[in-house]
């Protein structure tokens, strides 16, 4: 039951990864939308695949809750009936949550992609805590800390629900990306405490308040990336030509600080070397800090090449993981082990 849960933990964890890295290409794609409403798309729980299947349709036996675009304006069927030869409006609702109304097939599809991924996170989140409680005697606190990664999961999709009812308000989805953070912490946590090896660094506080500086200034980076990215996405619809010209001054903060969080990481893998530590997962930090460099130079200097904002983002969430999980191993109270 033990291996389970491990698998369970190791599962949830990758496709909540996944769910990050759709809703990036969701968000780069303008593919937010292309469900209006919520949990359904249209209406459906298996989206239409043409403009037409959304006319009104004599004849035709509509369910309740099913959507139609009539006149520019999306309209909601009040109740399970079949339609005459003459369009009724007792039968129809006005859609109420927003105003857009436009049917897009490559974005509907990708947007219940995306919602699909987040629907098995859930389910696998749902096995994971059950598990969770069954294998309780080994450790107390799992079935607590999986309880509230699935209350996360949860709140996460109300928050899903609230940016579309929203039309993608910009702060909605930076809290969206916010809650999906924390719940990466929750899994990295959860995989930590089963694993069977870790280092621990006694009484050195030094490389502790630098690795948690190097922590805070990832999530202030990623947080005035988002805003970043928010600029962008005005810019995209209003000045497709013109996505940083000018950028804001919160884009040069973006960038230089940057250089900053690549400064820290360098200083920590100075005092690791000098200690004679050979971290695997501060290995794979580094890695992770240069990819991100990387891609922030392409979308910059090279106009946003496709897939360059979510590997982006992606990129950014891992190192986040990565730099909890080494967290965790720093505070350990464990036996030293070099990973």
């Amino acid at each position: 039951m033990e291996n389970s849960f491990i698998r369970s933990v190791k599962i949830s964890l990758i496709l909540v990864y996944l769910v990050i890295a759709a809703g990036s290409i969701v968000r780069m794609t303008g593919s937010g939308m292309g469900c209006p409403d919520w949990p359904k798309c249209f209406g459906y729980w298996i989206p239409p695949t043409e403009r037409a299947q959304l006319d009104w349709k004599s004849d035709h036996q509509y369910a309740q809750g099913q959507v139609i675009i009539m006149n520019e304006e999306l309209r909601v069927a009040n109740s399970h009936f079949k339609s005459s030869e003459a369009f009724e409006e007792k039968y129809w609702d006005y859609y109420t949550q927003h105003d857009y109304a436009l049917f897009n097939a490559y974005h509907t599809w990708i947007e219940y992609i995306n919602r699909l991924l987040g629907a098995l996170a859930g389910l696998v989140v749902l096995v994971m805590t059950v598990l969770s409680f069954w294998n309780r005697k080994k450790n107390i606190a799992h079935p607590t800390i999986s309880f509230l990664i699935l209350l996360g999961m949860g709140f996460q999709a109300w928050l899903g629900k609230t940016v579309v009812d929203s039309n993608l308000a910009p702060y909605r989805i930076s809290l969206h990306m916010g809650m999906a953070l924390l719940i990466v912490l929750g899994l990295i946590f959860l995989l930590f405490s089963t694993e069977k090896k870790a280092f621990s660094i006694a009484g050195n506080t030094k490389i502790k308040i630098w690795a948690w500086l190097a922590v805070l200034l990832t999530l202030f980076q990623i947080g005035l990336g988002t805003q970043v990215r928010q600029f962008v996405d005005l810019q995209m619809h209003e000045s497709p030509a013109l996505w940083l010209d000018p950028a804001p001054i919160k884009f040069y903060v973006h960038r230089t600080l940057s250089l900053l969080v690549l400064g820290v990481h360098i200083m920590l893998f100075w005092m690791l070397r000098k200690m004679k530590r050979n971290v695997r997962v501060f290995n794979q930090i580094l890695g992770l800090i240069g990819l991100e460099i990387f891609t922030g130079i392409l979308m910059f200097y090279f106009d946003f090449p496709f897939s360059s904002q979510p590997l982006h983002l992606i990129i950014a969430a891992l190192l986040f993981g990565a730099q909890s999980f080494f967290i965790l191993q720093l505070m350990s109270n464990r036996n030293t082990y070099d990973l």
